[in-house]
């Protein structure tokens, strides 16, 4: 398996045992949306659905792209370490863009700045 496909695999991995794992037996609803684009290479994980009937969830918990063969964290709005799970899952610090932080702000992160 080339890199690119290991790298999907492990997004999409990542993303659906979140997403099988966080919802609470007692409040389903809302649910997560699994959103997988392998043409484009963007991948989505939403928290979409009603609470308590009256209020629409409707958010980006995690958004990660592939571009220029690295990985691209966009969007992380939770206290799990997406990244290091990207990281413990076999992709090199080096192929990891924290896009969510300012281009002058990535080359101390220790991670590749693009």
């Amino acid at each position: 398996m080339d890199k690119i496909n290991a790298y999907r695999k492990i997004i999409k991995d990542i993303f659906t045992l979140y997403a099988e794992t966080r919802i609470p037996v007692n409040h389903p609803n809302p649910g997560y949306q699994l959103i997988f684009d392998e043409a484009r290479d963007s991948y989505l994980l939403y928290r979409t659905g009603w609470k308590e009937d009256i209020r629409r969830v409707h958010f980006c918990v995690f958004h990660v792209d592939i571009k220029d063969d690295k990985v691209w964290v966009q969007e992380d709005a939770t206290d799990f370490d997406l990244v290091g799970e990207l990281e413990e899952k076999g992709i090199p610090k080096q192929d990891i863009v924290l896009g969510f932080h300012a281009p002058y702000k990535r080359p101390y992160s220790g991670y590749a700045v693009s």
